[in-house]
């Protein structure tokens, strides 16, 4: 029995010496917040007054600071406060993040067009993007966003947009174009779950009107010069997130899957089901490369309609094929480029990259070896510029120059694009 009492005795001996010895956190102090409040960033934080000081705990949270729109850098420092007890100052470097949205430019029917708008990343000091824009391009367009991932919780938030989008669009069917007025009336209410640092899931609904107006162009008796739709889309998003940022640089990997079912009643088209996965991949190389990568792939319900929901355009795939020149019902697309930074200053960075994108296509209606087909191979490559702001969230303008490395009879041989934020 006294044996057993003096185990039991070095044994609680061992666990009192052991946790004694833990390291806390006397308290945890931000420093560096202007607009940001300081409650709301400590009600994101694992880093807690009163918790075990865990270096691994104030690492993620770092990274947690540094994707929010608010803050273009962040970084801790731990000193002593008295026994075991340390404080945990955590130093931020804010964005500017009210935005305004200029944009002019003249369509392909020689119309001038404009879009003003502006957004609030970072609206009432609690991560909060709210904003809208009005857009002229020979018709009327607007829109008003809403969202806050950490409305509810800190991992429970709410998205709810709304958007009246006209533009004139330019549909094929067979070796024939018509050009339709594209008329876009939506409601949509996403829920947001933060699972932790690495996992995100969005949901909800749209509730949308689709009108198409025939303006010019080839007509066929199988497609109708005037539609007017109601419909139901059921959305869901799935984000893995391991990206790291250091100002201009990025280095990890994402993948986001989107995956959508419209549902619709009309003697026209039928439920409708799409689905697509980017994946990124970031590297730094050396002290001023990055090296970056996207690939997409994607497939909706393979109706043979001029209508199908992957576009091929400049801004969105491979820069230089043009202004949605064809459209699929399934897609695959690599992006690769390396980014390098020539001019760096406390509020100004200046990359050069090199490009090169490729692009494949399923026709509407056809076969999944529509990928392997010479005719719907898309491959692009260039080189452009980067003005970065290192002090206004988002504030990239980029400007690039693709050529084809394929040579077709038809088809864009190459072009600039513009645009604002990196490619990808």
């Amino acid at each position: 029995m006294a044996y057993k009492n003096l185990l039991f005795f070095l044994f609680f001996c061992f666990v009192t010496s052991f946790y004694g010895q833990k390291e806390f956190i006397a308290d945890v102090k931000i420093q560096g917040a202007e607009k940001t409040r300081i409650a709301f960033i400590k009600s994101i934080l694992t880093t807690k007054k009163g918790n075990v000081l865990d270096s691994l705990s104030l690492e993620k949270d770092i990274v947690l600071l540094k994707r929010l729109p608010a803050i273009s850098h962040a970084y801790y420092q731990v000193f002593h406060s008295h026994e075991n007890a340390y404080n945990v100052f955590i130093n931020i470097e804010e964005n500017f993040t009210l935005i305004p949205e200029v944009n002019i430019w003249t369509t392909t029917n020689n119309v001038f067009s404009y879009k003003l708008g502006v957004y609030d990343y970072n609206f009432l000091g609690r991560n909060i993007t709210f904003g809208g824009f009005y857009q002229f391009n020979g018709f009327d367009s607007y829109a008003i966003n809403f969202k806050a991932e950490n409305l509810l919780s800190k991992k429970w938030g709410l998205a709810v947009n709304h958007q009246n989008w006209k533009s004139e669009e330019p549909l094929y069917f067979g070796d024939k174009t018509a050009n339709y007025l594209y008329n876009n009336v939506s409601f949509e209410v996403l829920a947001l779950y933060q699972i932790n640092l690495e996992h995100q899931i969005d949901f909800g609904v749209n509730l949308f009107s689709e009108k198409y107006s025939y303006i010019s162009g080839a007509t066929d008796p199988s497609i109708p010069q005037n539609l007017d739709l109601n419909k139901a889309l059921l959305k869901f998003v799935y984000l893995y997130n391991t990206l790291d940022y250091y100002y201009q640089y990025v280095n990890g990997f994402k993948s986001q899957l989107f995956v959508q079912y419209v549902v619709t009643e009309n003697d026209f088209q039928n439920d409708f089901f799409i689905a697509w996965n980017d994946f990124f991949y970031y590297k730094r190389l050396g002290e001023k490369g990055n090296w970056a990568n996207r690939l997409r792939f994607g497939l909706s319900s393979n109706a043979e309609t001029p209508f199908a929901p992957f576009a091929l355009d400049n801004n969105v795939n491979l820069r230089g094929v043009g202004i949605l020149v064809d459209r699929g019902t399934g897609s695959f697309v690599f992006n690769s480029e390396y980014r390098h930074t020539i001019f760096d200053k406390k509020w100004l960075a200046i990359q050069s990259n090199v490009f090169t994108d490729f692009g494949s296509w399923r026709n509407p209606g056809g076969k999944l070896n529509d990928f392997f087909q010479n005719k719907n191979l898309k491959l692009y490559s260039g080189v452009g510029l980067r003005f970065i702001s290192k002090k206004i969230y988002n504030a990239t303008f980029r400007i690039d120059y693709g050529f084809s490395l394929l040579n077709r009879k038809n088809g864009s041989k190459g072009g600039l694009v513009f645009g604002i934020g990196q490619y990808f």
